[in-house]
Order: structure tokens, then C-alpha cells, then sequence
């Protein structure tokens, strides 16, 4: 199958599926209080998608590399985001291996 469009990429498909866990996770009360942190880690997780669809609009490999740098840091900015909500009990047991 050629990849003719960002959304046909499977690591953007998975960023998506990932943004959409965050955001039904943060729906919690728990995460309503900390309204600061609740958008930090939605933010952080829309924008791997976004840096990946970002650098494949823009039609070169290099700037594409570039963008999947940014997405992959912002990744590991949602990983260490999801140790500090398991941390401060806003994630259950069983949410946080799934995140």
C-alpha cells in the first residue's frame, strides 16, 4: 500500500489511538481537579500526532525525520506525565499499563 496521506501512516494511527486514551482517561474526577495537569498531558499527547502529520505535510524526509524527533520527545513527555498521574492515584491499576 503507498502512504499517500498522513492518516494512512500507522504511527500516526496509534499516536491518534493514544491522544483519545488520554483524553477518555482525563475525563475523570480525579484529573478535573488538576485542570493544569489534565491539559498538560492531553497537550502532550496531541501533539505526537500532530508533529507527525506535521513533518509528512511538509514533503521531505529530513524535515520529516525532524518532526518524528519531536513527536518521540513528545512521547517520552507523555510517558513521564502518565508515572506522575499513577503516582498522584489518577490512574487505576489497571489504566496505567494500558497508557
Amino acid at each position: 500500500m503507498k502512504i499517500e496521506k498522513f492518516e494512512d501512516l500507522e504511527i500516526w494511527q496509534e499516536a491518534r489511538d493514544l491522544c483519545k486514551f488520554v483524553f477518555s482517561i482525563t475525563l475523570s474526577d480525579a484529573f478535573k481537579k488538576d485542570f493544569k495537569f489534565r491539559d498538560q498531558i492531553r497537550a502532550s499527547s496531541g501533539s505526537i500526532m500532530d508533529n507527525i502529520a506535521e513533518g509528512f505535510e511538509r514533503g521531505g524526509n529530513k524535515e520529516f525525520m525532524q518532526f518524528l524527533y519531536i513527536a518521540k520527545g513528545s512521547c517520552g513527555e507523555t510517558r513521564s506525565q502518565s508515572y506522575r498521574a499513577f503516582d498522584f492515584q489518577y490512574l487505576s491499576n489497571e489504566e496505567y499499563p494500558a497508557l
